[in-house]
């Protein structure tokens, strides 16, 4: 029996790796989508367009449009002449905020009485417009700061942030280690949920019930190339994070890949349900994404789980991508510990035990 897995493990390494298109599919497409969403996929603000209405012209209020208008987030300042166009540059959208500086701006702060400039965001784009208005607001304090030490008054206390594991709030750091989980999930579901389905297009799926093996064993044939395959996907993801992005990974190796292979495992199970319930590759690779939308959004990889309806947060649970991201993003940025790891795996230990022995069993029931 053994050696008749054997077999099979060895034919189904060789129907993906001599196949050009499916070699394509394991590399090219993971490596397109890591580069994409590594520069795509960002909270950031970045290239934004502002306006500014200075009815002031005075010292203070230039240099703060000066380091304004040096600040990299911003890539188009536009200088407003009246008040009245204020309005059209909201309404056309060809500023995301407009700053109003008063009149008697630069005296004010000259004489130290609390001058006041006016920040008008658009609330269309309200999460870009409050980004933006916190880094405003950041060069402002700074400038308040120099102008203190500069005129040797009492300096306010100022917070000083310190940015644990990711110092320089790079959202690549946040974005590129669940690339790890994502693309290493992709690669399995997809070898996985296509085997069964392409052996029944090709003809092949009697001449496997005629063998020597057990469904048991034919599952198992099915099961360790795709695992191998996914494994290998997600290092080379993780080695293309740490030489090529420069995310430094803080530890362990060895709790990383045991929580990615029971990971790969549930994953697995659904890829091999998903082509056990279908006769064509078309309708698996329908089944696959109408899996694969929905167990993302809820994974908290573009948004956090915690910002979910309740009932959204419990459903979650059920999501093994959800569990792996907490100990890909740990592990590699945090050094978290084997009990924090052990917490976010067990939950997939109990996928995993479930979605392969519904695959084992619809299986079998598919060959009686």
């Amino acid at each position: 029996m053994k050696k008749n897995i054997r077999a099979l493990i060895y034919k189904e390494f060789l129907a993906v790796l001599l196949d050009k298109r499916a070699r394509t599919v394991l590399i090219v497409p993971p490596l397109l989508q890591l580069f994409l969403f590594a520069n795509a996929i960002t909270l950031e603000v970045k290239n934004v367009a502002i306006a500014v209405y200075n009815q002031d012209q005075g010292h203070h209020s230039t240099e703060l449009i000066e380091r304004i208008g040096a600040s990299p987030t911003f890539n188009k300042l536009l200088y407003l002449n009246k008040e009245s166009d204020i309005s059209p540059t909201m309404d056309e959208q060809k500023a995301l905020v407009v700053i109003q500086f008063p009149a008697d701006f630069s005296r004010k702060v000259q004489s130290n009485r609390g001058a006041q400039m006016q920040v008008l965001l658009d609330g269309r784009r309200s999460n870009s417009a409050t980004l933006v208005a916190g880094y405003i607001n950041n060069i402002t304090q700074r400038y308040n700061q120099e102008l203190s030490r500069k005129n040797h008054l009492v300096e306010p206390a100022v917070l000083v942030p310190i940015n644990w594991f990711n110092p320089n709030l790079d959202y690549t750091w946040y974005t590129i280690p669940s690339l790890v989980a994502l693309l290493a999930m992709l690669i399995a579901l997809v070898l996985t949920s296509l085997s069964i389905a392409r052996e029944r297009e090709m003809g092949t799926f009697e001449q496997l019930l005629v063998s020597p093996l057990t469904p048991g064993g034919i599952l198992l044939g099915k099961t360790i190339p795709a695992l191998v395959l996914a494994i290998m996907e997600g290092t080379l993801i993780l080695l293309c994070a740490i030489f090529i992005f420069g995310i430094q990974f803080r530890g362990s190796f060895l709790l990383l890949y045991a929580s990615m292979i029971v990971f790969l495992l549930s994953i697995i199970g659904v890829g091999l349900f998903i082509s056990s319930l279908c006769k064509t590759q078309q309708q698996s690779v329908v089944g696959t994404f109408l899996f694969l939308t929905p167990v993302v959004n809820i994974s908290g990889f573009a948004t956090p789980v915690e910002n979910m309806p309740m009932w959204l947060q419990y459903l979650a649970e059920a999501s093994p991508l959800k569990h792996f991201l907490i100990v890909v993003k740990g592990v590699f940025l945090k050094d978290v510990p084997a009990q924090m790891v052990f917490d976010n795996t067990w939950p997939n230990v109990v996928i995993s035990v479930f979605t392969l022995s519904a695959a084992a069993w619809f299986f079998r029931r598919r060959m009686e």
